[in-house]
C-alpha cells in the first residue's frame, strides 16, 4: 500500500486569489512546524509543488526525509486573469462566472484559468505517478487548497461541490491511501 500524505502550505495573509502567482508562506509558527513534522512519517519522500509557498515548506519538514524535486503539477489552480485579484473584485467584475464557478465547479474556468477538471486531471496524473514510482512507500505531498480538494474529491468519490464544502487549513494533513488500484481517505484535514 502506498499513503500519499498531502500537507497544505503555510499561511500566505494573501487577501487575494493566489493560484500560480509566486507568493511566500509565513513560516513562523516553528510550533506548529514542529508537530506537523512530528505527526508525519519517517522516514518518507517528500514532493512539493513548485511554487515557493509549497516549497519552503516542504524544505522545513526535509531534515531527515528524501526530498524529490518540485513538481509544478501539484500547483494550485490557474486562476487566469483572476490571479492576484480580491475576491471582491473578481464578484464585481466578473458576477455570473464567479457565481458559477464556485456553485458549479467543473467545466467552468476562470478567463484564461483552468477548470476543476482541467485541475483535477493534471493532480491526478501528478499523483499517481508518484505512486507509481514509489510502490508501498510513504509520500509527503505539499501542495494546495485546490489540489488537496481534488484528491478529496477522487478517494472519496464525491462531487466537485461536495469538496469545496471541505476545510484544509494551512499546515493540515490529509492521507490517502492507494491499495488495489483504488485511492481511499484515511483523514482530512488533520491539524497536528
Amino acid at each position: 500500500m502506498t499513503r500519499l500524505w498531502w500537507v497544505r502550505h503555510g499561511p500566505t495573509h494573501a487577501r487575494a486569489f493566489a493560484g500560480w502567482r509566486d507568493i511566500p508562506a509565513d513560516l513562523s509558527d516553528h510550533a506548529a512546524l514542529a508537530r506537523l513534522n512530528a505527526h508525519l512519517p519517517r522516514p518518507a519522500l517528500l514532493v512539493s509543488s513548485d511554487l515557493i509557498r509549497a516549497s519552503a515548506t516542504a524544505d522545513a519538514l526535509g531534515p531527515g526525509r528524501r526530498r524529490l524535486p518540485d513538481d509544478p503539477a501539484l500547483r494550485e489552480f490557474h486562476f487566469g486573469d483572476w490571479d492576484g485579484l480580491p475576491f471582491t473584485e473578481v464578484a464585481t467584475r466578473w458576477p455570473d462566472l464567479s457565481r458559477r464557478y464556485w456553485e458549479e465547479p467543473g467545466h467552468i474556468a476562470p478567463p484564461n484559468g483552468e477548470s476543476w477538471i482541467a485541475a483535477a486531471a493534471r493532480i491526478d496524473a501528478a499523483a499517481d505517478a508518484l505512486a507509481a514510482a514509489h510502490p508501498g512507500q510513504d509520500i509527503i505531498a505539499v501542495a494546495h487548497f485546490g489540489a488537496i480538494l481534488t484528491q478529496v474529491q477522487r478517494a472519496a468519490a464525491i462531487s466537485p461541490y461536495e469538496a469545496l464544502a471541505q476545510d484544509i487549513a494551512n499546515l493540515s494533513v490529509t492521507c490517502l491511501q492507494l491499495d488495489g488500484g483504488r485511492w481511499s481517505l484515511l483523514g482530512v484535514n488533520h491539524r497536528p
